[in-house]
């Protein structure tokens, strides 16, 4: 009977902690972010680095900040109606190239699970997400 009740606490709380685990803390995201601040800016108004400034980025057309010189295949991604949110973002922070193989970016990516959830979480709260 006890491990009957075990395997119920477990199913019931399973999907919680799974939930939880897909949301990350913008806080711990925010120092996460430091890496990319090399080459962007995410608060309104901020400038184009080497990168675009990511502010709005959430439900944004890929390749689509003004005056910003994208390589052709983030343009041709744009083009072809790839709008970054969690779902897009997630591939790209993790290996940009494995979206966009002729990209510029030289991040090679997020392997880490809680670091990807933690600056989407950022990302998303500061970009007025």
């Amino acid at each position: 009977m006890r491990n009957f009740l075990a395997l119920g606490t477990f199913l019931a709380v399973a999907p919680i902690a799974a939930a939880q685990a897909q949301s990350g803390d913008a806080e711990a995201g925010r120092r996460v972010f430091n890496q990319c601040s090399a080459c962007h800016t995410i608060n309104q108004g901020g400038p184009n680095r080497v990168g675009p400034n990511l502010h709005g980025v959430i439900g944004r057309k890929a390749g689509s900040v003004d005056g910003f010189r994208y390589s052709a295949n983030l343009k041709q991604l744009g083009e072809n109606g790839h709008v970054w949110n969690e779902e897009t973002l997630r591939p790209y922070l993790t290996n940009p190239k494995s979206v966009a193989p002729q990209g510029i970016m030289a991040f090679p990516g997020l392997r880490n699970e809680q670091q990807l959830n933690d600056v989407i979480a950022y990302v998303k709260q500061a970009s007025g997400g």
